[in-house]
């Protein structure tokens, strides 16, 4: 058996499963995103614990919450939307020049790159 196969929690607190080895009808956070759910305030069910391969030596771990309590996910109201909007035009505005630059301006440069290399732009 896995050293984190632990379906009591009598070691880790919380019934624990290995990677990939989750008990039907629970599901990790972004698997209940993909069907359509949210948590909505159930407490956590369980959890998967794996080693990591990008970090030595680290445990890491994810949440599983029972899908009959999952509720359904709140739809986007008008004024989230607008926001939303708002928001991914001020991330495209220049600061500098105050155009939109049709992309995302970089958080490297801080501007668009017109005004971030101006002598480039000139020469070309």
């Amino acid at each position: 058996m896995s050293r984190f196969y632990d379906p009591d929690g009598e070691r880790f607190g919380t019934p624990t499963f290995p990677f990939r080895c989750a008990p039907d009808g629970m599901a990790t956070r972004r698997q209940l995103r993909a069907k359509a759910l949210r948590p909505g305030g159930q407490p956590v069910a369980a959890q998967l614990m794996w080693r990591s391969r990008k970090t030595r030596g680290s445990v890491r771990t994810a949440f599983l919450y029972r899908l009959d309590l999952a509720l359904p996910v709140r739809p986007m109201t008008p004024a989230k939307w607008a926001a939303l909007a708002r928001a991914n035009t001020a991330r495209r505005t220049c600061p500098i020049c105050l155009r939109d630059a049709g992309y995302v301006i970089p958080a490297s440069l801080g501007s668009c790159v017109p005004c971030a290399y101006p002598d480039e732009q000139r020469a070309a």
